[in-house]
């Protein structure tokens, strides 16, 4: 997503009305009527065109493979926040399973679409009984959520985990800003230089996976590390010393492949935090291979916890400190952070 930077506050996802898909005028016959709805959101644009190429040869063996169990409907973003809409939309009208056709940003989006005011989109409408069962098709630049799960970039592979129909409760993080305002996260939310390089690489996603190397080694230039205060489960507060990057994890893997938070799990009820103190330019040199590989955290100034809410400041008040989560920018320090455990059904 192409946001621009929002002084000291989070991000808010756009919540404009979106169009509707009318689920019920398209159910023809009563045949039709007694399938599921199956939504597919897909953004053509991703991975520089790919996804949209992608899709299309997909469609008819994915017909083929669900049409006698679902109706498959399709559903095309044309910019930032369209897939959250989108999906709002199709909760609301009952789909059974909203599927994101693309990257982690589409997937994002598609997360926070199933939530409203603080709440799952479901609840408001339907009542506590209401299920819509989230779908991934990863077709993205990174698609790093799917490498949790050892997933790769195949969608037929992923059409098949669809059509079998299984699907497991995971957690969801939710992010609240300064402001007070919302946000969801179904991978990574990171802060300082890992926020600040995404933010840059997402400038440079027609090079494919190189465009985090290039966000990296711009977020470096002029980069300090920082003291923050962090408070763990409504605990004390306690400052930490040149902090190079925190990243809270639900999903292991963020940047294309990079193994950050080794431990978490998405049905565990926690999230897993890692902090990473007083790293150079060197130090990322030398020792990439232990990011990718999960080895990192026996780094002396590499700390991992669980937790369940993190609250993250600034010590001293200034500078504005990048927070993104699923590679997407949100705004800057402070924040609050929260899991909220097994709210959403995936497939898988």
């Amino acid at each position: 997503m192409a946001a621009a930077l929002h002084k000291h506050c989070i991000f808010s996802l756009g919540a404009e009305q979106s169009e509707t898909l009318d689920l019920l005028s398209d159910r023809a016959g009563s045949t039709s009527r007694s399938r599921k709805d199956f939504v597919f959101v897909i953004n053509p644009k991703g991975a520089n065109g790919r996804t949209g190429r992608e899709w299309k040869k997909l469609l008819p063996y994915l017909r083929s493979r669900l049409g006698q169990q679902y109706n498959v409907h399709e559903s095309f973003t044309s910019g930032p926040s369209h897939a959250v809409n989108i999906t709002r939309e199709a909760i609301r009208e009952g789909a059974d399973a909203v599927i994101a056709v693309g990257g982690d940003g589409t997937l994002h989006e598609v997360v926070n679409g199933f939530f409203w005011a603080g709440k799952p989109v479901c609840e408001l409408d339907k009542g506590s009984n209401c299920v819509t069962t989230l779908g991934l098709i990863p077709l993205g630049t990174g698609s790093d959520f799917a490498r949790t799960y050892g997933w790769k970039n195949d969608p037929h592979e992923a059409t098949e985990r669809i059509a079998k129909g299984l699907s497991s409760k995971i957690d969801i993080g939710f992010i609240t800003g300064s402001g007070g305002e919302h946000h969801y996260f179904i991978n990574v939310a990171d802060i300082h230089l890992s926020a600040k390089a995404g933010y840059y690489s997402s400038t440079y996603k027609t090079f494919g996976n190189l465009c985090y190397v290039l966000g990296a080694l711009r977020a470096f230039i002029g980069h300090h590390n920082l003291d923050l205060k962090i408070k763990v489960d409504e605990k004390d507060w306690k400052v930490y010393d040149k902090v190079t990057a925190l990243c809270i994890g639900n999903g292991k893997f963020f940047g294309g492949g990079m193994k950050i938070v080794p431990n978490a799990d998405p049905s565990s009820g926690n999230m897993e935090v890692v902090i990473l103190q007083d790293f150079k330019w060197y130090d990322f040199v030398f020792k990439l291979y232990k990011l990718y590989n999960g080895s990192h955290l026996s780094e002396p100034n590499v700390e991992s916890k669980s937790l369940k809410s993190i609250e993250v400041a600034v010590v001293d008040g200034k500078g504005d400190i990048f927070v993104q989560s699923d590679g997407e920018h949100l705004g800057f320090l402070p924040m609050k952070c929260s899991i909220l455990p097994g709210v959403i059904d995936f497939f898988v």
